[in-house]
């Protein structure tokens, strides 16, 4: 557990991102880095891109599994339960003080500056283990999109019986040379662009999915729903009932997660207004737009669907026609995914980087860096360093996606086991010691149950997640085509 025991306040000159303050002629903040320029707005795009996944059009599956009430308001909870911890992760950015003290550049700085102890490697095994698990399936779910491109095209010219078998190898091999290229930008101070072009992908797609409901529930072909959704005996067994809606509840909770990089994100932004009030006002309008468009997808979804709502309705075919558009509502998918990979990819590449910078200053592989023209860019710097890691780490997680094709029912798990300590127990323990909540008063035992509340939630959520995980491995075989 060592590995993850780093510190608190590691010199901004590993980065290569300090300057001489006592040169005026230098845009510097308050720690001596290169002054942040980052906004509410482009900390909005980094939320929406990080929650908005594909994962959207699969929320009329989990209300089918929970029904009209359970499922809306279960979708609704969470989304406040989600803002509200923000809140509280925000205000810890800085320490003591939210507006004037010390800043905390990742979340296992925040809470070994709050908590400190064990507390801080805990920190580090539940972050890092599910940013890795996201890069993994996100490989995946973008191979899974392209292929769905090709296969629309062969439904539509050979019919709906047809035999149109596609590998997803190639395609994740494209999408493991884009985020090889990507991975080359410095920090996550650079990624704005990138982000801005994700989340209007995300709007899109999740549009063109509300469209295609909508269309279907005024056409009259709608399937059957109930209040309490699926019916046991005629949709599926006792057993399935009650492990799909464990990870249906599940599945919800984890759609609004994002305090994996809300640390990383915040750091990004000016601190004039002050960077807890620009991040709140961030989670505000992220976690608003994501709970419009989940409400949207799954309830007009179920409503087209019924109970035999598919997993994903583009790439699992709930639609087939206007071929043309299911092709670019998946292309926007894994574009969207191309730019949210790096928004997960980024704080393991710092992570790392820092690190090495710490323990090997005079290794000049390491910590050089060298200026290359590259045309209609301008100017870029190269570390060979951050070449051959980043170029390294983006093929492992490649091939792990090759090798294990039923990696999102791994990454379910992996959500159930990081969702309650990365987006409640951490935020809310850092809020009663950051604001010396009285113990046993009625605000600390409300924190206390809301904490009680999602530990029995996550736990639900992982039962569901390794019965998924164990019909998945009945029939793995390596290197299978994932849609037969």
């Amino acid at each position: 557990m060592k590995g993850f025991d780093t510190e608190h306040d590691p010199p901004a000159a590993e980065s290569g991102d300090i300057y001489d303050v006592s040169d005026r002629t230098k845009n510097v903040d308050d720690d001596g880095r290169e002054k942040r320029t980052g906004t509410w707005l482009t900390a909005s795009a980094h939320i929406i891109t990080a929650v908005i996944g594909s994962g959207v059009l699969s929320l009329a599956w989990a209300i089918a599994q929970l029904g009209w009430i359970a499922g809306t308001l279960i979708l609704v909870i969470f989304s406040f339960i989600t803002y509200f911890t923000s809140t509280m992760l925000a205000d810890c950015y800085r320490a003591p003080d939210p507006v004037t003290g010390k800043r905390n550049y990742t979340y296992m700085d925040v809470v070994r500056s709050y908590l400190g102890g064990r507390k801080v490697q805990l920190c580090g095994v539940a972050q890092y283990g599910n940013l890795i698990g996201i890069t993994v399936g996100y490989t995946i779910t973008a191979s899974i999109s392209l292929v769905a491109v090709g296969k629309a095209n062969c439904f539509h010219e050979k019919g709906h019986e047809a035999d149109c078998t596609i590998s997803n190898y190639p395609y994740m091999a494209v999408f493991g040379t884009i985020q090889i290229i990507l991975s080359q930008i410095p920090n996550f101070h650079k990624l704005s662009f990138l982000s801005l072009m994700a989340a209007v992908m995300s709007f899109t797609y999740a549009t063109i999915g509300i469209g295609l409901a909508i269309a279907t529930v005024a056409g009259g072909k709608v399937g059957k729903t109930n209040m309490t959704g699926t019916v046991v005996g005629v949709d599926v067994t006792a057993a399935q009932k009650i492990w799909r809606s464990f990870q249906a509840v599940g599945d919800i909770a984890f759609a609004y997660a994002y305090a994996t990089v809300l640390i990383e994100i915040q750091d990004t932004l000016k601190s004039s207004p002050a960077e807890n009030k620009s991040m709140k006002r961030a989670s505000l309008v992220g976690v608003s737009t994501t709970t419009f468009f989940y409400i949207l997808c799954g309830c007009l979804g179920y409503a087209a669907f019924g109970n035999k709502a598919p997993g994903d309705f583009l790439t699992d075919f709930g639609f087939y026609e206007p071929f043309w558009l299911i092709d670019f509502a998946n292309a926007c998918i894994a574009v969207h995914l191309i730019g949210a990979y790096q928004v997960f990819a980024q704080p393991i590449f710092q992570f790392v980087e820092k690190r090495c910078n710490r323990n090997w200053p005079d290794n000049k592989f390491i910590t050089s860096e060298y200026s290359v023209n590259i045309p209609f860019l301008g100017k870029f710097n190269i570390s060979l360093f951050r070449l051959v890691w980043r170029t390294a780490y983006v093929v492992i997680t490649t091939v792990v996606a090759m090798i294990f094709p039923f990696f999102n029912a791994i990454l379910g798990l992996i959500g159930a086991a990081s969702f309650w300590p990365l987006t409640v127990y951490f935020p809310v323990e850092m809020h009663i010691a950051q604001t010396k909540v009285k113990k046993y008063s009625p605000r600390w035992i409300g924190l206390k149950m809301l904490c009680w509340v999602c530990l029995i939630v996550s736990l639900l959520a992982a039962a569901g997640s390794i019965a998924g995980l164990i019909s998945s491995v009945k029939t793995y075989k390596p290197f299978r085509t994932i849609h037969e």
